[in-house]
């Protein structure tokens, strides 16, 4: 078990060999997904010619559309529930045979996924042997992998994705990774420009948008918080609101409406079940302030104007890394610990630099 390609393995590995590449990314939720997305730029930027297939489950699969999207050309969805959604996956699986099988783990290691990849018969199986001194127990399914050292050199998790596959020869720059964006379908633009001109006919003044949900505790900033970040911003910008309703944080996110609606009475909300829909009326606001949670990494992987709120996950590892992204860290481990006042400012000079091709953080 070595990172060192050996002779044989590297005659797999020819560009003019690869035909069909898997991903098997099917335990993890929608910003781990997203964060291997430039993973995927880096395999099809050395394999041109193969074929893409991700493996998912049905908690993130909704974000990738193979029909529009550059990068996967199929998706296979990984449902353990039942044992026909089971058997109907191995048929999907078997369907191609691959030259090359990759299990992206940078957070936890799953046995799932290595299975999968093992019992594809993908000649070549890459992955981690070791994340910064905890060994992979199914590192035995691979044959190639190496030991990693992230959290010291505190690397984003796209850079830890992409370090997987470096093993292999693929490679994606900093400036590569934020000009990638998930390719919206016709029908997904046309929704958002509708959406903004219903909803916002003249758009006179900037829109600026707003999510207090997630799905972890720690990583909720306030309703009061985001009322009064909303209040001064509106006191000097006088734009036009949008709230982000979730489908599993409804009620919190419901709450930060009815009170900034309180206040202002022509406050427009969202709440749509589609994602990719949510992050395509995003994309044409003049900014998106949000937790840190799944819609912020879709916000900034359609290069959306987004700032992320950090308290105890840390910025450096999952902030947006998009040319119009940026993040605020919490001084401590508790989010509440930032100041909207401090928030306030922080944006006042993210809007100043939004578009330059730069990322901005605390």
């Amino acid at each position: 078990m070595t990172a060192k390609v050996s002779k044989a393995i590297g005659n797999l590995l020819d560009p003019f060999n690869v035909r069909n590449i898997l991903v098997v990314k099917q335990h993890n939720q929608l910003g781990d997904m997203l964060c291997t997305y430039p993973m995927m730029a880096a395999l099809k930027k050395k394999f041109p010619a193969a074929k893409l297939t991700l493996v998912a489950s049905h908690d993130n699969n909704y974000i990738i559309n193979p029909e529009t999207d550059e990068y996967v050309d199929y998706l296979i969805t990984f449902d353990k529930h039942s044992i026909w959604k089971i058997i109907e996956f191995i048929k999907l699986l078997f369907k191609n045979t691959y030259d090359i099988g990759i299990v992206p783990s940078t957070v936890s290691y799953s046995q799932t996924s290595h299975l999968i990849t093992f019992f594809s018969n993908s000649k070549v199986r890459v992955g981690v042997l070791e994340i910064d001194g905890k060994k992979n127990p199914y590192s035995k399914y691979l044959n190639i992998a190496d030991k990693f050292e992230w959290e010291k050199r505190k690397l984003h998790q796209t850079e830890r994705m992409i370090q997987i596959v470096e093993q292999i020869g693929c490679t994606l720059s900093r400036e590569e990774i934020s000009n990638l964006e998930l390719r919206l379908s016709s029908e997904e633009i046309n929704f958002a420009r509708n959406f903004i001109n219903d909803n916002f006919p003249g758009k006179t003044s900037p829109i600026f948008a707003f999510f207090c949900g997630a799905g972890k505790l720690p990583n909720r900033w306030k309703v009061e918080n985001f009322k009064q970040l909303i209040l001064l911003l509106q006191n000097k910008f006088n734009s036009q609101i949008l709230i982000v309703i979730g489908k599993s944080d409804k009620e919190l996110t419901e709450e930060l409406f009815n009170n900034v609606a309180s206040v202002f009475s022509e406050v427009v909300k969202i709440d749509r079940n589609n994602i990719r829909e949510i992050a395509a009326v995003l994309k044409y606001c003049d900014l998106f302030v949000t937790n840190d949670t799944g819609i912020m990494h879709a916000a900034a992987f359609v290069n959306a104007p987004v700032v992320g709120l950090f308290g105890p996950t840390k910025g450096y590892e999952w902030g947006p890394l998009n040319k119009r992204g940026a993040f605020i860290q919490s001084p401590t481990d508790d989010i509440n610990d930032l100041k909207p006042d401090f928030v306030y400012n922080f944006i006042i000079n993210f809007l100043k630099h939004k578009n330059e091709s730069s990322t901005w953080s605390y």
